[in-house]
């Protein structure tokens, strides 16, 4: 059996989904209702940035693998597996807004045929939702229509996106019947990861369970890393000390300014909702919530006794994007700390190697001041104020940051230097976790 694959909804998540799999040898049509990104696509270009993608689609697209479309109708007649992949925002409530997985579910119905079909989730949703799109697609399916519903979160890393997708920890699939499993077992032959097998329900809530566990390790060390601040210890050899215990692990245990991004804070508030709606509490989550806007507030706390106060003051901040590797700035820290400097009568000079246009969308020009490079950043500020980390950040040169700033003071939001180091080179730093 030939699987051809339709993905709906080219974001970050389809999109990066749809050219894996063709990358593995399919056949994959996207859809997206804005056709001016999927104008975008047909052009060559991508509407994203992550390391690898755009050369990925390209020769994807010259192989006619893949094919990007607005029309629903034309994925749900191509493909044996329709994907999925729109956004799940959080809604006024809390929880998950579904009107546009919801809406993709209707027309999905509509254009079914006796030809049997796997409509799978790939977008993050509640648990009970695979059973809520079972009931519209049969009410608006024709009565002849054979289909099944499947759950597939992913688990895909932005930054490391293509290596997270082609060769995951694992794949789970929720499903139903014996028929989807061969499909699905077969569709995933050559990712070589293990596959779980579960219900609809458990797979549904494995994706939500898992982003707020890594979002509670996050907040974890960051708490612990306040209490090495007034106690002299330095939260990076306790987080050492404690990742080596094979139960903890390593991973997620670096101390900084919080989680940020589209998933992480997502995800979390969105499973407190989900906890709430069963009558179950989850103060546990909340906790992890609070710690993590406090983080960000701590940063600005720091910055702000460093200089004696930040009024009228340059600080140069590196890092606008909630992580390295990518141009998203969806729940960045760098939002919040920015902003908080500006309302203390800071002026800020910003600057990040991809993600520049998009904090340009909600933060205008004027009340930051943009700029070409980090040095330009730096000259004659007050302080340096490092959000994210990229590597070109790693490799600044030092000697010239040090020249041109007037005070050499770098609060580290992501320890990237060597303390003594600095301290060498001239500069009064400061890190999290440590004195």
């Amino acid at each position: 059996m030939k699987i051809n694959i339709g993905i709906i909804g080219c974001g970050y998540v389809g999109l990066v989904t749809a050219a894996c799999f063709a990358e593995r040898g399919y056949k994959v049509l996207g859809v997206d209702s804005d056709a001016g990104k999927i104008k975008t696509l047909l052009s060559g270009h991508l509407p994203i940035y992550e390391p690898g993608l755009a050369e990925l689609v390209k020769r994807n697209q010259s192989r006619k693998r893949l094919v990007f479309s607005t029309d629903i109708g034309q994925a749900v007649r191509f493909a044996d597996v329709i994907f999925i992949a729109v956004g799940t925002p959080l809604g006024d409530n809390g929880g998950a807004d579904l009107s546009q997985v919801k809406r993709v579910a209707r027309e999905v119905a509509k254009n079914l045929s006796s030809r049997y079909k796997i409509i799978a989730e790939k977008s993050t949703v509640p648990v009970g939702t695979a059973e809520q799109l079972k009931t519209t697609i049969r009410k608006y399916a024709p009565a002849r229509a054979e289909f099944d519903v499947i759950s597939n979160p992913e688990f895909l890393q932005e930054g490391r996106a293509i290596k997270t997708t082609l060769y995951p920890d694992r794949i789970v699939v929720g499903l139903e019947t014996k028929r989807a499993e061969g499909v699905m077992r077969k569709l995933y032959a050559s990712f070589k990861a293990p596959i779980l097998i579960t219900d609809l329900e458990s797979a549904e809530l494995i994706k939500h369970a898992a982003n707020s566990f890594l979002a509670m390790k996050i907040s974890y060390i960051n708490a612990i890393a306040q209490i090495c601040e007034k106690s002299g210890a330095d939260v990076r050899k306790v987080a050492y000390g404690i990742g080596l215990d094979k139960r903890i692990g390593r991973e997620f245990l670096r101390a900084g300014i919080g989680y940020g991004g589209f998933c992480l804070p997502k995800d979390v508030s969105a499973f407190v909702h989900i906890a709430e709606k069963l009558g179950c509490k989850f103060d546990l989550l909340k906790a992890v919530q609070s710690i993590n806007r406090d983080q960000r507030q701590h940063f600005i706390r720091k910055i702000e006794k460093a200089c004696g106060s930040v009024k009228h003051k340059k600080i140069a901040v590196l890092g606008l994007s909630f992580k390295p590797d990518t141009d998203d700035i969806r729940e960045s820290p760098a939002f919040d700390i920015i902003r908080g400097l500006i309302r203390k009568g800071a002026i800020v000079a910003a600057y990040d190697p991809k993600a520049i246009n998009n904090m340009k969308k909600i933060l205008p020009a004027g009340k930051v001041h943009y700029v070409g490079n980090s040095y330009q950043a730096a000259s004659g500020a007050d302080c340096l104020a490092i959000i994210t980390e990229w590597d070109e950040f790693k490799n600044l040169d030092l000697k010239r940051i040090k020249r041109i700033m007037k005070t050499p003071l770098v609060v580290d939001g992501r320890n990237m230097f060597d303390p003594q180091m600095m301290e060498k080179q001239g500069f009064n730093y400061l890190g999290i976790g440590f004195k």
